[in-house]
């Protein structure tokens, strides 16, 4: 084994993991997604941030946008950048769904009635009444 390279235990605490991976942001946001009843593993579960995860394990979390299914590669020893945090999981997550794309075009034109009228529509509103008036 090379001496640049730490020892990584086998299992390690869901909540060390999680935030190594990079899913949290801080091991406190990472132990109040598993308070919260926002993660599993091995399609159970969990309620306590000790639980511990090995290699194989498949971990689904909850988030506030989407849901995420990761397989633990292996345990973590610092969270380092995004490069390394990558090969601590492999990502199993299903792909999100199709947004519906606006085109530029649609999305500066205004629906029909709504908002203050522009020119045109004062022009044809201006026709209309002058249409109304002429019959009385």
């Amino acid at each position: 084994m090379p001496e640049n390279q730490p020892l990584v235990a086998a299992r390690q605490r869901i909540d060390k993991w999680l935030f190594f991976t990079r899913v949290a942001k801080s091991r406190s946001l990472a132990q109040t997604l598993v308070s919260g009843g926002k993660v599993t593993v091995n399609g159970q579960r969990i309620a306590q941030p000790s639980v511990q995860v090995k290699p194989g394990d498949l971990v689904a979390v909850t988030l506030e946008r989407r849901d995420i299914v990761l397989k633990v590669v292996a345990g973590g020893d610092r969270r380092g950048p995004f490069e390394e945090a990558k090969l601590l999981y492999e990502d199993l997550s299903p792909p999100p769904p199709p947004r519906d794309a606006v085109t530029p075009f649609e999305q500066a034109q205004r629906a029909l009635g709504a908002g203050r009228p522009e020119k045109k529509d004062r022009r044809a509103i201006d026709r209309l009444k002058r249409g109304l008036s002429g019959i009385d």
